[in-house]
């Protein structure tokens, strides 16, 4: 069970993206709170990804609001977003090569390197090798470790990135995303090319980074995957929400039937739900 807030940490109010005439996202509310998995579905096109890149600022909003911890976001660009605890995992995996797994994942850290709290402390301190550097490059490293080690990776954490399989990679880029210290994780297809073990592995890691207090924002194809981890679903189609809800309720909603299961019923037609909300073979 995710180890969920009663107080929203996200809140995107009328949210939306236009490229010249073309509308993605139109007028789409959209809350998350601390602990929670929030699944986000819809066809292809239906304006997810869209979503994410406006969320973490790689994507300036044509309309609407971010509020994040209670602080207006709206925007602000991607370092600035991350920064402030919001950190994204893509569909692709993008390690810095010729660079070991604990290397990768210290990378992570980076965003602390000015000074801030938990950082090494500012760049001079650093540039210079002080002591407070030295012993603060330490803590990272025993950090990394930690993080290593809870995806699953302490086998590895000296190969070079170039040695890991795909399904190792992806573990990677949540270590490295969690080294930044997020408040929100927003995973963008995570199981996808992954092996069935894989994703097992994966859903656990998922739950167990919620358990931790973190939030998390999940886009999936793989229903049986997301409907089995998530706390709620958001449901787009022509980029505006048509439903949200239980994943339970949301597979019995006609809306989302006609949009978006409807799609795969040609391969699943004899797909049901099961009193846990979870897509089965019947």
């Amino acid at each position: 069970m995710s180890k969920q807030s009663d107080t929203a940490l996200l809140v995107c109010k009328g949210l939306g993206k236009r490229f010249g005439g073309l509308v993605a996202v139109a007028d789409v509310d959209l809350e998350v709170r601390a602990g929670e998995i929030l699944g986000v579905i819809g066809p292809n096109g239906a304006g997810k990804s869209t979503i994410f890149s406006m969320i973490a600022g790689a994507l300036a909003c044509s309309t609407g609001s971010l509020t994040f911890s209670g602080e207006v976001l709206t925007g602000l660009p991607t370092h600035a977003m991350a920064a402030r605890g919001i950190m994204r995992t893509f569909q692709h995996n993008k390690p810095f090569v010729s660079m070991s797994v604990r290397e990768n994942v210290m990378v992570g850290m980076h965003i602390g390197f000015a000074g801030s709290p938990g950082s090494l402390g500012p760049l001079w301190q650093v540039l210079m090798g002080t002591r407070g550097a030295a012993k603060a490059e330490r803590e990272a490293a025993r950090k990394a470790e930690e993080l290593i080690d809870f995806v699953g990776l302490g086998e590895w954490r000296n190969a070079d990135v170039a040695t890991l399989s795909f399904g190792q990679g992806r573990l990677l880029e949540i270590a490295r995303a969690l080294a930044a210290k997020p408040k929100l994780m927003l995973f963008d297809e995570p199981a996808a090319g992954l092996t069935p073990a894989e994703c097992e592995r994966l859903s656990v890691i998922i739950r167990q980074i919620s358990q931790r207090g973190i939030a998390v924002l999940l886009i999936e194809h793989d229903m049986r995957f997301l409907m089995a981890l998530a706390d709620r679903v958001v449901v787009l189609n022509f980029g505006r929400k048509i439903a949200e809800g239980t994943p339970a309720a949301v597979q019995l909603d006609a809306a989302v039937i006609s949009a978006y299961l409807g799609e795969i019923s040609d391969i699943k037609r004899d797909v049901k739900v099961d009193t846990s909300g979870v897509l089965a073979n019947a």
